[in-house]
């Protein structure tokens, strides 16, 4: 690929000064914009940021490739910029990075699968050579940059080769990262280029945004003595490798640390038998490289977050619509009458909300953490969290207890020998489970049912006291887990309540249910640059969630940020709830959402209606602010950790 062809002298620029990341993506778009490349400065820009909310693009050694795809790109095209004065503060892999070298990907939306990949491969390549990097930056004109784009070292070419002795070793490697992009692609040339100096054959299987690229063949993985796993996500066909000592790492580790990865694994392919039968799992889990408890815990709720989101958008929205066929077209008996079109529909969406989405949450999230054995037991630990009406919490706990007493018991018992299959197969799953579970179901399961009748007596005794204060107590119980057992005190309150005359928590509940996922989705909107794109998709559902009183399109926010965005759901609910005690609005009619608003009782059915849809709008308003000034000072605080 020839670099020219995708840039021009006015698009690349030396010894430029600049003080921040921002002000030399901001300069760089400006050049495109002049050059006639973009459709949209403005639109370009948050395409940029928002792959800069991702994971880091600054590498190392000075390097830094920010990038976006985005359809105000006409074309795909690149502007480069060398800095008089490297920044420090730029994210990066390496926290001591200093910024030296930047150069700015614009790719049309409509081939960020191939021409954004080839380009990357490409650049990626060529700024391994340490030798091509010092030629761009010692650059002193535009022009003369332009020309050493393509510049190769022709005297390294055309010297003949030093004798190599032929490698007896293999080593294969898989790589992957969030984005599945840059950092994928370096993390591989890294690993090639230093088995090339130990002597040895390294091959590696990049997992990007190509899905799996360079896939290995049945004969290389038998003939390979080792594996290194340079990943920050969860391997895909995992289980090709059972029969390989393992090496696992993060995928920035190889930019720093490549030669040494690799002599850890031919030390291990030394210590370990090269081919243990197929029916022998060769994971020695003494011999891994361990990840830290902290950054265990956060992939393992990445992973669980990643799998529950396609369950809550599913489930949600067919809720939601059977919810709003019944009450926009008065089929609200049909939607009550079992084995009718409406209640099997409603069923649907009921079930993958309140009986699916907890189990897979454990089950992947156990998953994460100990690999295909921990499945059952995770499965079974959500399983328990729903019997034992834990909620979404519970379903945390649950995985987290699978994942690590799996991971344990494949540490004491090894698959080996005649009982190898058994052990994989039976005893894993099994004991796994029964304990589990066991924990799930009587140690956890009473003292939260305790909790739980607590809470029902608490609120009782509350309800002669003062309505603001109720009304907030309400608020702040339906959102502090939504849907979990506090949740669910409050909804059982509230239902005993309207059955003994007092209407008005269960307008404060049915009004609440709408704040969460009204914020969720403002603060994804307004506070975008501050959320990633998955999030943003997400939030992009919520409100008509919430228009049907479903509050669970905010579990994957709270799931990955719980000390912030609990506190800020509850400020917003327990304002919303208040507004309504206070105004003294009833509602007879269990049910949630929109169309509520023609059965609330109160002085007038429009004043009623106004407070009740007002209180929602007023608490969605500020627990939105909160998400977004939380948020904003988390991503301060860690730029600044960086710096420091």
């Amino acid at each position: 690929m020839l670099l020219k062809n995708l840039t021009s002298v006015s698009l690349l620029n030396t010894k430029k000064s600049f003080r921040s990341k921002d002000e030399v993506i901001t300069y760089l778009i400006k050049q495109l914009m002049a050059e006639g490349k973009l459709h949209s400065e403005e639109e370009f820009y948050q395409a940029v940021m928002d792959r800069e909310s991702l994971s880091p693009t600054g590498f190392e050694g000075g390097l830094a490739i920010p990038h976006g795809k985005s359809s105000a790109v006409k074309e795909a095209v690149f502007a480069v910029a060398t800095l008089e004065k490297p920044i420090g503060d730029w994210e990066s892999i390496d926290p001591n990075n200093q910024v030296e070298l930047v150069i700015l990907l614009a790719i049309p939306k409509e081939e960020e699968g191939s021409t954004h990949l080839s380009l990357l491969s490409e650049l990626v390549t060529r700024l391994s050579n340490e030798e091509y990097k010092k030629n761009l930056l010692h650059a002193q004109t535009n022009q003369e940059l332009y020309d050493r784009l393509d510049q190769t070292n022709e005297a390294e070419e055309t010297q003949p080769a030093e004798p190599v002795q032929q490698p007896n070793k293999t080593v294969l490697a898989i790589t992957a990262c969030p984005a599945g992009i840059a950092h994928t692609y370096m993390a591989a040339e890294s690993l090639v280029k230093a088995g090339k100096e130990l002597g040895i054959r390294v091959l590696v299987e990049k997992q990007g945004a190509n899905g799996i690229e360079d896939r290995f063949t049945k004969g290389q993985l038998q003939e390979a003595d080792a594996v290194v796993f340079a990943v920050d996500v969860a391997v895909k066909d995992e289980e090709r490798f059972k029969h390989l000592p393992k090496v696992k790492t993060s995928v920035a580790d190889p930019l720093r640390n490549a030669k040494s990865i690799l002599q850890k694994a031919l030390i291990k392919a030394e210590n370990q038998p090269k081919h243990a039968p197929a029916t022998q799992t060769v994971e020695d889990d003494d011999h891994e490289e361990q990840k830290s408890v902290k950054t265990e815990i956060k992939d393992s709720l990445l992973t669980g977050i990643s799998y529950i989101i396609p369950i809550i958008v599913a489930g949600g929205m067919t809720l939601a619509a059977a919810v709003f066929i019944s009450q926009a077209f008065g089929l609200q008996e049909i939607y009550d009458t079992e084995g009718s079109w409406l209640w099997l529909l409603r069923q649907l969406g009921g079930t993958l909300l309140g009986q699916l989405m907890i189990p897979i949450l454990a089950a992947y999230m156990a998953y994460s953490i100990a690999d295909k054995p921990a499945l059952g037991p995770g499965f079974a630990a959500g399983v328990a969290a729903n019997l034992i009406g834990s909620g979404f919490l519970g379903g945390m706990l649950g995985g987290l207890l699978a994942g690590y007493f799996l991971k344990y018991l494949k540490q004491t018992v090894k698959p080996k020998g005649t009982f190898a299959g058994f052990v994989s197969f039976w005893f894993y799953p099994v004991i796994g489970t029964l304990v589990v579970g066991s924990i799930m179901l009587f140690v956890v399961g009473k003292p939260l049912a305790f909790v739980n009748e607590g809470l029902i007596e608490w609120l009782q005794g509350m309800s002669g006291a003062n309505a603001i204060i109720l009304g907030a107590v309400i608020g702040a119980m339906v959102s502090f887990d939504l849907g979990g057992p506090v949740n669910k005190a409050a909804y059982t309150f509230c239902i005993g309540a309207m059955a003994s005359g007092n209407i008005v928590p269960y307008a404060v509940f049915a009004s609440v249910k709408m704040v969460s996922a009204f914020s969720v989705t403002g603060a994804t909107i307004i506070g975008k640059k501050y959320f990633t794109k998955q999030e943003q998709e997400v939030g992009k559902q919520t409100w008509l969630l919430g228009l049907a009183g479903i509050t669970e399109g905010a579990i994957p926010f709270m799931i990955n940020d719980p000390l912030r965005v609990i506190p800020s759901l509850i400020a917003g609910s327990a304002v919303a709830g208040a507004i309504v005690a206070y105004f003294d609005i009833g509602l007879n009619v269990p049910g949630a959402g929109i169309f509520s608003l023609a059965l609330l009782q109160g002085n007038s059915l429009l004043l009623a209606a106004s407070v009740w849809l007002g209180a929602a709008l007023i608490g969605a308003f500020i627990s939105m602010v909160l998400l977004i000034l939380t948020r904003k000072y988390k991503k301060n605080d860690i730029t600044e950790k960086k710096a420091a």
